[in-house]
């Protein structure tokens, strides 16, 4: 008997309906408490950082890493749809992967990754 995964995350928001339609519109998350999103079996990461990391935001305690598939694909649509994504080099360059950065409408860090495997 023990933890078998994630069973969910849960956050305050100023607009919980205008956030939950966001992840939807532009993610594909059936997001909302009253809501349940079916995921891929993959690798999770579960890494407290050292309060000083300045891998995210200072006045965010948490970044939400989400694996996806065609990450240049994605990165084009999320454009196209007018959200700002970053990227870095030296974010690739580890072999874990790729990855990109969006922040959702309340500025929470939104990493996408593309797993290397």
């Amino acid at each position: 008997m023990g933890v078998t995964g994630i069973g969910g995350v849960f956050f305050r928001s100023v607009d919980p309906e205008a956030r939950a339609a966001w992840y939807r519109d532009h993610l594909g998350i059936e997001a909302g408490a009253d809501r349940v999103w079916s995921q891929e079996a993959g690798t999770t990461v579960f890494a407290p950082f050292p309060a000083e990391s300045d891998y995210f935001a200072e006045n965010q305690s948490f970044m939400l890493d989400l694996r996806v598939t065609d990450l240049d694909e994605l990165v084009a649509r999320l454009e196209s749809e007018g959200i700002a994504v970053e990227r870095r080099p030296e974010w690739d360059a580890g072999g874990f992967g790729r990855f990109a950065r969006i922040h959702d409408p309340e500025g929470l860090p939104i990493e996408l990754w593309e797993s290397a495997g």
